[in-house]
């Protein structure tokens, strides 16, 4: 940065009231979360340089709202199949519904071959590296794109995923949680602590969003292991509690996401269109079995037939 200090107002608290922060020395941070993550990075395969633009792009698409774990074995798979942009667009989309698996969140993968598809008819097959052209991809918003951009081309962005935003609330806000929805004071900080040298602001996105996966986490943080522990303004305030609207976990069993997912894992196993009778015996309640059909088909996860059955969506 070009000033040592610069002044963020951002907002804390439930009643939103503004506090002013200051942001001292933030090339301070640089260093040693990035030493950090030199040393303890995990060895992902979106990670690795032969991933390219396209391993990124697919691994971000998988991430949202999905742990690691749980990607991990799509991920190779989906690259091993659809090695490259093209390979993806040529297939009917229901295939790539079908691969998406039990990852959750299954428009997702359609919105993944939207953009495979946008990717192979204006860019050549090539994932641009320009921000706007990736804005403009079909299921990309601001997030994406700037990880994008960010890790696959080492361009200078601020990337604010959850845990990103967690270790800014914490270590520069002095709050447990950030709020629900990221705001204008998020957006305008993260700005002000990105370096600017465009390889070390890439390095930097990579390297806090590790932190606040690995150490500074939602439940349980670890601040013995915490490079910045030192200067955490949370930390330093004796870790006061989270004040705004009460955090609730995201419930699933018994929900329309639950049935909507063992009709997908009925359809995504079937080699040919499945009768409505085959999708009637998943779920017992008819009215909320009903809804979560009706609702794959107006998402266009699921195409209805003329004679009454179902099958993973061709076009």
């Amino acid at each position: 940065m070009t000033d040592n200090t610069t002044e963020i107002t951002t907002h804390a608290g439930p009643a939103g009231h503004a506090a002013d922060v200051a942001v001292a020395e933030s090339a301070s941070l640089h260093t040693p979360v990035i030493a950090w993550f030199d040393q303890h990075a995990r060895d992902l395969p979106w990670r690795r340089p032969e991933a390219g633009a396209w391993g990124v792009m697919v691994s971000e698409f998988m991430l949202q709202q999905t742990p690691v774990s749980r990607v991990l074995p799509v991920y190779e798979q989906w690259i091993a199949r659809w090695p490259r942009p093209a390979d993806l667009a040529a297939e009917a989309p229901g295939e790539a519904v079908r691969a998406w698996g039990r990852l959750g969140y299954p428009r997702r993968a359609l919105r993944l071959h939207g953009a495979a598809k946008a990717i192979t008819e204006r860019h050549g097959g090539d994932v641009p590296s320009d921000h706007s052209q990736l804005l403009s991809l079909p299921g990309i918003g601001e997030y994406t794109a700037a990880a994008v951009a960010s890790f696959a081309y080492g361009q200078r962005h601020a990337v604010l995923d959850t845990n990103v935003r967690r270790v800014f609330a914490r270590a520069a806000t002095g709050i447990q949680y950030p709020p629900n929805a990221t705001t204008a004071a998020e957006r305008k900080l993260a700005r002000a602590l990105l370096p600017d040298d465009e390889s070390t602001a890439a390095r930097w996105a990579a390297a806090s969003m590790e932190l606040g996966a690995l150490v500074c986490t939602a439940k349980n943080e670890d601040c013995s292991r915490c490079p910045i522990a030192s200067q955490c303004a949370w930390r330093l305030a004796g870790k006061p509690a989270h004040e705004g609207p009460v955090r609730r976990g995201q419930t699933y069993a018994g929900t329309d996401r639950q049935v909507r997912g063992k009709l997908l894992a009925v359809l995504r196993e079937a080699t040919a269109p499945v009768p409505q009778s085959a999708l009637d015996a998943v779920w017992h309640e008819p009215v909320q079995r009903a809804r979560a059909l009706d609702g794959l088909v107006a998402d266009g996860l699921v195409e209805p037939l003329e004679n009454g059955a179902f099958r993973l969506p061709l076009t």
